[in-house]
């Protein structure tokens, strides 16, 4: 009994040491963690800055591990440098893209290898990567303009814009930006542009030569600070520095950056753009600690100009040197604490080796052997519990695939079964509520029934097709068919969509005689997937060629299917006909089978299927001929196929009419509603039956939010699945901008579930609508927000100086007309102020403010104002003794005679007679 308390005394004690030991080294065993930094160039100071900001914050972490490579502004060199960093396998990997489209699959095959990646300040092609961080080109661009505008003061003036490298992100985005809002600006005009590519001496030849043809320049907009810098020059040189204006972008601190060359003069202004490194590294810290950050992270852009250059110079300046203390300070800390950690271990070594010493010279005499015989029971017993927790990790990891794989086949189906069942209910609709319709409109309405009824059909065929390959219960039923008649006829219900897109569509073969022994209905879902895959992804005024090969001389066909589309990832192609696989770069609705099921009929045939995609995608089928490759229960007799011509043109005919626009008569006084939907066949239905009493105008998604922002709806219709981005982030992106806030806006979605209807109505939509729905459900829906949106405008009108704060019906709204009347306030005795002085107030154009108001009140700007100076004055007539001259002067009119002529149109009597009026009925009172 001694015995065993000794010994496990004794194991105690050892455990105890060992695991003082492992904690006194154990931070010294820690893995770094390592973030690689794939840099476009060093030569450039605003480089410099972000390497630096980015060391900095390194800097804090003494965990984190920095390697930046410098591409030397070269896409070959930066491939390798990003090609090196994942090979290296970091934990982390930032890219500031040298160019977008050749850094892209570099991006891919990062993330196939789950290295997280952000990119900084340039994008890449699509999105898909890890994060963005970077300041929004797009409004550094709006942000220029408006600058110019504000300094323009509506005279008529001529620009000139130079751009950064061709094919970078930000010189896109920002030429975008600014052009875009210079086109609404009508005295500002862009006369010229010149292509760089960021460093000063890439502009100066070019912009000499065009100095010196024409000079009629009044400001020059350079994409950063260092070209705009060597804009100065050449302006020096002709004596025209004082003349033209430059604006840059960048914004610097230190003696060779933006804001020093605003506080010399160099520079009019200059749109900061932060670098992003800082914040770079905090994100790839928070993604290596588990947390979860923004897809998209956008930094903040701002003007600078001799109003706030000394401020921002001098608040840049702090921060600075209060990162250089702070890292000071870290790296005496860090030095104090290696001091300690060093002898603090050396001691605790010692006392663990003696004590250890000690225990085991003990431990060796009373309890070696069995503690050697347990050691190894629970040796054996850890390698099973290891084992078993593996196989449950695996087990687990497929069943979370699997199911994750399944839900979103579900998903896909979902949204391909509601459209047509959209389509096919408001088909009926029209066929109850128009029984006077002629009998053409009536097959037109049937045709569409018939259509999505058959569409709905397959994709439930697909479901049963799939469980049986599952179950492996599909049979093959083959018959002897004529390939070219086969292909023919199912090529014929393709050639229509095809026409309406303007693509080249053709059929090809070597042998319109060959006989094929094929499971027709096998095949003919094989035909439909890949034809409709062709035409999903094929654009339009692309092309498709089907060809059917007859090799003499060997036992086998070829059927190819040819198409100019958007291609397939190389990475894709190898995992492209598993069940539930969608390829990466497909943004469009997809169920995920149907190319698995069109291999698993194939195979089926005993034949093949591959793919290659370069700069097109063919799908190759191969198929043999007679009938020796098959069992004899797989062969049945059945007619030949007839293909009637006529039935096939009457069906052109009534399908080209489905979408035929109806000739109304334009309206001005109609209002415009935009409809944002990516399903061509429901969109054209909504402008058919919408069009008789309202402007209808169209988006496929991709520019909902730039045609809104263009045309100023009355009323926004916009689907929630879309393939740029989804309905949810326009209508938000909408509703928090001050020029398309007061628009009502009804969403369209197949997503009927809680969380999605809230989702709607936090971005802002004001009525929500699942699919299917009822085309009078929506029409209603639209004429009751018209309604309450008139409504509003007339409480608006009536009621201009009397909006009371705590009535939130329509809070946005009510902020901006609170703020234009404190504005007017402000100004009641400026005579001066005008509308532009509003817009420049608000930050927004005089074009843009105009339509707002227009839009909310009904009414004029400038009507606007004039109506609020005469009921301010008419509250002084009747509440103040100052007399109409004093009166007119303290509401801003020019003189008493022009307030006089005024207050007599809009009350139909004058100053003097109101106020003899009110002195006439007190007396009698």
């Amino acid at each position: 009994m001694q015995y065993f308390k000794l010994t496990r005394l004794l194991l105690l004690l050892s455990i105890f040491t060992l695991i003082g030991q492992y904690s006194c080294t154990s931070t010294k065993e820690n893995k770094k963690v390592v973030i690689g930094f794939s840099q476009t160039g060093i030569n450039d100071q605003w480089r410099k800055s972000m390497n630096k900001s980015m060391q900095l914050q390194a800097d804090f972490h003494p965990e984190i591990e920095l390697k930046i490579l410098d591409g030397n502004d070269n896409v070959k060199k930066q491939i390798e440098d990003i090609a090196q960093l994942i090979n290296d396998k970091v934990d982390v990997l930032i890219i500031s893209p040298v160019q977008s489209k050749p850094i892209t699959p570099l991006v891919n095959k990062a993330l196939l290898q789950d290295i997280p990646v952000l990119i900084v300040d340039r994008k890449i092609d699509g999105q898909n990567y890890t994060s963005y961080i970077g300041g929004d080109n797009y409004q550094v661009g709006i942000n220029a303009a408006n600058y110019i505008a504000a300094l323009s003061s509506n005279k008529e003036k001529k620009i000139l814009e130079i751009k950064g490298l061709k094919g970078s992100s930000p010189a896109a985005e920002r030429h975008l930006g600014f052009s875009s809002t210079i086109n609404t600006i009508p005295n500002l005009k862009i006369t010229h542009t010149i292509q760089g590519n960021w460093e000063a001496n890439s502009i100066k030849e070019t912009l000499n030569n065009l100095l010196s043809k024409n000079n009629n320049v009044d400001y020059i907009f350079c994409h950063n600070d260092r070209m705009a810098l060597g804009a100065w020059e050449v302006l020096k040189q002709h004596n025209l520095e004082h003349k033209v204006d430059i604006i840059g972008v960048d914004g610097l601190n230190g003696p060779n950056g933006g804001i020093q060359y605003v506080k010399d003069g160099i520079l009019k202004a200059t749109v900061y753009y932060p670098t992003g490194g800082n914040e770079a590294i905090k994100y790839a810290i928070d993604i290596v600690q588990g947390k979860k950050i923004n897809k998209n992270n956008i930094l903040e852009t701002t003007i600078i100009d001799s109003r706030n250059a000394d401020i921002m110079k001098n608040q840049f300046d702090k921060i600075n040197q209060h990162q250089e203390n702070l890292l000071a300070q870290q790296n005496k800390i860090k030095e104090q604490e290696e001091t300690y950690a060093s002898q603090s271990s050396m001691l605790k070594v010692l006392l663990a080796l003696f004590i250890l010493s000690v225990l085991l010279g003990i431990f060796s005499i009373y309890s070696g052997f069995n503690i050697s015989k347990k050691k190894h029971a629970l040796e054996l017993y850890n390698t099973k519990i290891i084992k078993q927790s593996l196989e449950i990790k695996e087990i687990a990891k497929e069943a979370e695939l699997s199911n994750e794989a399944k839900a979103n086949f579900f998903t896909g189906l979902s949204h391909e079964f509601k459209t047509p069942i959209t389509l096919i209910l408001s088909a009926i609709e029209s066929i109850t509520e128009k029984t006077n319709t002629n009998s053409n409109k009536l097959k037109t309405e049937i045709t569409l029934i018939s259509n999505n009824s058959k569409r709905l059909l397959r994709l439930i065929n697909q479901l049963l097709d799939y469980r049986k390959t599952e179950e492996k219960k599909l049979t093959l039923k083959a018959s002897k068919t004529n390939i070219f008649q086969f292909s023919t006829k199912i090529f014929n219900d393709f050639k229509i969509e095809a026409k309406k897109r303007g693509i080249a569509f053709d059929l090809k073969t070597n042998n319109t005689d060959l006989d094929l022994y094929i499971d027709r209905n096998l095949m003919d879902k094989v035909y439909f997937n890949l034809l409709s895959n062709a035409l999903k992804f094929t654009p339009d005024n692309g092309e498709i060629i089907v060809s059917i090969e007859d090799y003499k001389s060997k036992n086998f066909v070829t059927v190819s299917f040819k198409d100019s589309g958007i291609g397939i990832p190389s990475d894709d192609i190898e995992n492209i006909f598993k069940p539930f696989e969608i390829g990466s770069n497909n943004t469009k609705a997809s169920s995920g089978i149907g190319l698995h099921l069109t291999k698993q009929f194939i195979e089926l045939h005993k034949g093949e299927i591959s793919v290659r995609s370069d700069q097109s995608t063919i799908f190759t089928i191969k198929l043999y001929k007679n009938n020796k490759h098959l069992l004899p229960n797989e062969i049945i007799n059945e007619p030949d196929i007839y293909i009637d011509e006529e039935e096939h043109t009457l069906t052109d005919e009534i399908e080209e009419n489905i979408y035929q626009v109806t000739n109304v008569n334009n309206n001005d006084n109609k209002y415009d509603i935009l409809i944002i939907e990516d399903n061509d066949e429901l969109i054209k239905l909504l402008k058919n039956k919408l069009l008789e009493s309202y402007k209808v105008h169209l988006s496929n998604g991709v520019d909902g939010v730039e045609k809104a922002l263009d045309i100023i709806p009355d009323i926004i219709i916009c689907d929630v699945n879309l393939p740029d981005k989804d309905g949810f982030v326009i209508c938000e992106v909408l509703k928090n901008d001050l020029r398309t806030s007061h628009i009502p806006i009804i969403m369209l979605t197949a997503l009927d579930n809680n969380e999605s209807y809230i989702k709607g109505l936090k971005s802002g939509a004001d009525s929500y609508l699942t699919k299917p729905f009822s085309f009078s459900v929506l029409s209603q829906s639209i004429k009751s927000l018209l309604y309450n949106r008139e409504k509003l405008r007339y409480y608006y009108l009536n009621n201009v100086h009397k909006i009371n704060p705590h009535e939130k019906f329509d809070a946005k709204d009510q902020e901006f007309i609170l703020k234009i009347n404190s504005i007017i306030e402000q100004n009641i005795d400026n005579s001066s102020f005008s509308v532009e002085a509003m817009a420049e107030t608000l930050n927004i154009s005089r074009v843009q403010l105009y339509r707002k108001i227009k839009a909310i009140i009904g009414v004029n700007i400038s009507d606007y104002i004039l109506d609020f100076r005469l009921s301010k004055a008419k509250n002084l007539l009747i509440n103040s003794q100052l007399s109409v001259s004093e009166i007119a002067y303290a509401t801003g009119f020019s003189s008493p005679n022009y307030f006089s002529t005024n207050f007599k149109t809009k009350f139909n009597i004058t100053p003097k007679e109101y106020r003899k009026d009110l002195t006439n009925n007190n007396i009698n009172n």
